[in-house]
């Protein structure tokens, strides 16, 4: 445990510059921008004074260091600003709209790694014949078709057509506000207050937008764990284990599998991450109010200090992931310690 923390603690600084780097970019992409933050406040009835004031107020008419100075300061604080959209503090808004993005994409990294995973070892196992073929027909047609199409064609076949699954937003609207909120995770809370007629209505509203992200996920999923497990079934320690006498499930997935888990933890972390942020066009079409439909939002609301919350926010998610994949990598396999 002692050389985890050390690893941890290595890791520390290169966290550190890379989170000062994300500040720099959020920071200077929020002032080259055509949109001026004053104008978006008061509008564009307001005088020159009116303007003037604000724009001291908010410290703009200082130079560029002095505001990235104040703006690290202010985010070291939990200080994002406050949103023009709804006159509340940035992080609030986060804090409020986070955990249904948190749902969709948890749900979406199950299904993408619990279909994804034997998939890609199907196809490695299979490898040349039809079984492989059709994984990598799908992978294909995950990568190839946009998301926002997938998830229009799924609301018109799913919801409209055949009536299996709810249509937009996250819960029933019966149900809007019978469920305490205690974590923000409908689905959670609902059981929680056992209030299952709610809880199937999360779960119907859920299941095509996880769904749809779950199949965006595990086509990348599959395809590196295809990747992977053909390299190890090629080393020699397989040929031995057959020589041994081991039966192929045991050598599939005990022995090989067992290694190739090692750098798949990146590519699921990696995977995750992506559906935290990915996941606009998603929330988009289905009306989901998480972090990714928020941002778009704010952004056709010239709202700067809520997209760039949200971006670092977003970027975070990224710096965490990446540092649990790496400290986990070191964990898994004694080569790299």
């Amino acid at each position: 445990m002692s050389k985890f923390f050390k690893a941890l603690l290595r890791f520390l600084p290169v966290m550190a510059l890379t989170y000062l780097g994300l500040l720099a970019v959020t920071f200077f992409i929020g002032r080259v921008v055509p949109v001026d933050p004053v104008l978006a406040v008061l509008g564009d009835r307001a005088t020159e004074d009116q303007m003037a004031q604000m724009r001291e107020a908010m410290g703009l008419n200082k130079p560029l260091w002095a505001q990235f100075a104040s703006y690290v300061s202010k985010v070291a604080q939990g200080d994002f600003g406050t949103s023009v959209l709804t006159a509340r503090p940035v992080l609030d808004d986060i804090i409020r709209v986070f955990p249904a993005t948190l749902e969709l994409a948890t749900m979406g990294i199950i299904i993408g790694v619990g279909v994804g995973v034997p998939l890609g070892v199907w196809a490695a196992v299979r490898r040349g014949k039809f079984a492989d073929q059709l994984v990598r027909v799908m992978g294909l047609i995950g990568y190839s078709v946009p998301i926002f199409w997938l998830g229009l064609m799924g609301l018109v076949l799913f919801y409209a057509k055949l009536d299996w699954v709810s249509g937009p937003g996250r819960i029933g609207i019966a149900f809007a506000y019978s469920v305490p909120t205690v974590t923000g995770l409908v689905l959670v809370d609902s059981a929680l207050a056992g209030e299952w007629q709610a809880f199937r209505s999360a779960i119907s509203h859920l299941a095509l937008p996880a769904g749809l992200l779950g199949y965006f996920s595990l086509a990348y999923i599959s395809r590196m764990t295809r990747s992977f497990m053909l390299k190890e079934l090629s080393q020699e320690y397989i040929v031995a284990a057959r020589a041994k006498g081991l039966s192929e499930a045991t050598i599939i997935w005990r022995h090989a599998l067992r290694n190739a888990a090692v750098p798949l933890v990146t590519v699921i972390a990696l995977s995750y991450a992506g559906l935290l942020e990915g996941s606009v066009l998603t929330e988009t079409v289905f009306a989901w109010p998480g972090l990714g439909l928020y941002i778009t939002n704010s952004l056709q609301n010239a709202d700067m200090n809520a997209v760039l919350g949200g971006t670092l926010v977003v970027g975070s998610i990224f710096i965490a992931l990446n540092l649990f994949s790496d400290l986990m990598y070191r964990l898994l396999d004694p080569r790299t310690r």
